[in-house]
């Protein structure tokens, strides 16, 4: 047996326990990972919370027993099934699941939602990339940036924003980066022109690119598809994956991480990762039995990059 995070009622932080769960054994296919790291993401408080029951209700309520959380992990096969092919144990990976199951010491899943785990990129990094990784490279294929252009991402010191702000870069554009001051010297860093966010944005970003904006991605909500709206950027190249009401309303690009194909875009993002290219910064990390300050963490919505579940060493 091993722990995992599980929840038995819709809630706040409060509701989330550390529980005692049979470890199931790998079936034809599948692999068994001891996980190192967790990542957390802000779209598990909303499920947690039963902001999104309708679209993903918790399976406690039907009968299934406690519901779990996380799909970002990276870990350490112990376990082969039948019929896999270029993994076995001992070898480090990088997980990504839709079972929300990853916040756990064990996860049992398909061979191929599992990728190489680069030596160079660290055990926090890996095990805080799926999500957001996938999300902001959906987010800047969405709004078909080309080199030259200038594109605004907003919210760019979060998990996604961060990525997607650097992935623009090397895509060739000037992007201008919205985020609070005390991050503006790690985006100027990774080639962004950092602005502050809130009251006169606008006016702001047309000071420091008077010829326009042709796409803007928005990773944060709160105001930000009107602020692109009102900077003349054609709403086809406009992508929130925080503002839905601001997507129905005024028709802009909603694609997020169910756009890309996974695998593909994790070994891209883990090969950008471990040649330097890319940085993914980690705002904390927490052992997983504070898994509930770990939220209340990343409720706040500050900090730069990702909070992170310490699960295991690494090195055991």
């Amino acid at each position: 047996m091993s722990r995992a995070v599980k929840f038995s009622r819709y809630g706040g932080a409060e509701v989330l326990e550390i529980l005692e769960v049979d470890d199931r054994p790998p079936a034809q296919g599948e692999v068994r990972v001891r996980v190192v790291t967790a990542g957390l993401n802000p779209g598990e408080i909303a499920i947690r919370e039963g902001a999104l029951r309708t679209v993903y209700p918790a399976r406690f309520e039907g009968g299934e027993g406690p519901e779990g959380q996380g799909s970002d992990f990276a870990g350490v096969i112990v376990e082969v099934g039948d019929r896999v092919d270029g993994v076995s144990v001992g070898d480090e990976v990088i997980g990504f699941s839709d079972g929300r199951n990853a916040q756990a010491e064990s996860i049992t899943i398909a061979a191929d939602r599992v990728i190489p785990k680069p030596h160079s990129v660290s055990w926090e990094v890996a095990g805080a990339l799926f999500v957001v990784g996938t999300t902001a490279r959906a987010s800047v294929d969405s709004v078909r940036i080309r080199r030259g252009d200038t594109v605004v991402v907003a919210g760019a010191a979060g998990g996604v924003g961060v990525l997607a702000t650097q992935l623009a870069v090397l895509g060739g554009a000037a992007v201008v980066a919205t985020a609070s001051k005390e991050n503006h010297a790690f985006l100027e860093s990774v080639g962004a022109i950092p602005v502050e966010y809130g009251k006169g944005l606008v006016d702001r970003i047309r000071r420091i690119v008077p010829d326009g904006v042709d796409a803007f991605i928005d990773a944060h909500g709160e105001g930000n598809v009107e602020a692109a709206i009102a900077l003349g950027v054609d709403r086809d190249r406009i992508n929130t994956i925080a503002d839905f009401a601001a997507r129905k309303k005024y028709g802009v690009r909603g694609d997020g991480m169910s756009t890309v194909a996974p695998r593909e875009a994790l070994i891209e993002l883990g090969r950008l990762l471990a040649n330097g290219e890319l940085q993914l910064p980690i705002a904390a990390t927490f052992p997983l039995d504070q898994v509930r300050a770990a939220y209340e963490r990343l409720g706040q919505r500050h900090g730069l990059g990702k909070v992170v579940l310490e699960v295991a060493n690494g090195r055991d």
